[in-house]
């Protein structure tokens, strides 16, 4: 597992590319590695485990609530780039079905935006563009579509698909904000990391 980038840092807030493999916070399990230990900072949004790319993170709880606010007002554009299994029938679309953010929860509504940008041999590289936030949106929704994502394993199973990955493949690429203080507007981007990049290369 490759270390996490501090990409920007001031007073109030850090933006962060984090690698796969590495949680943003402990799960029941307590576990004591996680980017939030790391940092000794409070996310206003979470990334999978298995997912890549930029995340957002205030200083103090203050903050925090603040940002937290502002992802639930959707005023917080975030892109990411997915491979998945197979071609798109529609090159771009809305995908609309509910998902539950706990297994004990009922279903909310949940939208996501995508647009192919490549298709491969077997596989399609994507733009996606989560309007909602719920867990795990983008990988269940794909997976509802019928197009998995390249490596997933926790919604598909990954034996029914020939192109294989050793993790789902969905980055973070692109995060865009309010600054909490400043009130500035502030956008980052963080490139394909290494092994979706040689993933690429040899298919």
């Amino acid at each position: 597992m490759s270390s996490y980038k501090i990409i920007y840092e001031d007073d109030a807030i850090l933006v962060v590319d984090k690698p796969a493999g590495l949680l943003t916070v402990a799960t029941p399990k307590k576990e004591k590695y996680t980017l939030r230990s790391l940092l000794n900072a409070y996310p206003a949004h979470r990334l999978d485990r298995e997912t890549s790319g930029l995340i957002l993170f205030a200083r103090d709880k203050k903050l925090q609530q603040i940002l937290m606010d502002e992802f639930k007002r959707r005023r917080v554009k975030k892109r990411y780039i997915a491979l998945v299994q197979g071609a798109l029938k529609q090159k771009s679309g809305c995908i609309a079905f509910e998902v539950k953010d706990h297994p004990r929860q009922s279903a909310k509504p949940a939208l996501t935006k995508y647009r192919v940008i490549e298709a491969r041999n077997g596989f399609s590289v994507v733009e996606v563009i989560p309007i909602t936030g719920r867990t795990n949106q983008i990988r269940i929704h794909f997976k509802q579509l019928g197009h998995p994502l390249v490596g997933e394993r926790r919604f598909a199973f990954a034996r029914d698909f020939k192109i294989k990955f050793r993790r789902a493949a969905l980055h973070a690429s692109d995060l865009e904000f309010m600054h909490p203080l400043t009130r500035r507007i502030m956008s980052f981007n963080s490139e394909l990391p290494a092994d979706m990049q040689e993933f690429l290369r040899e298919h």
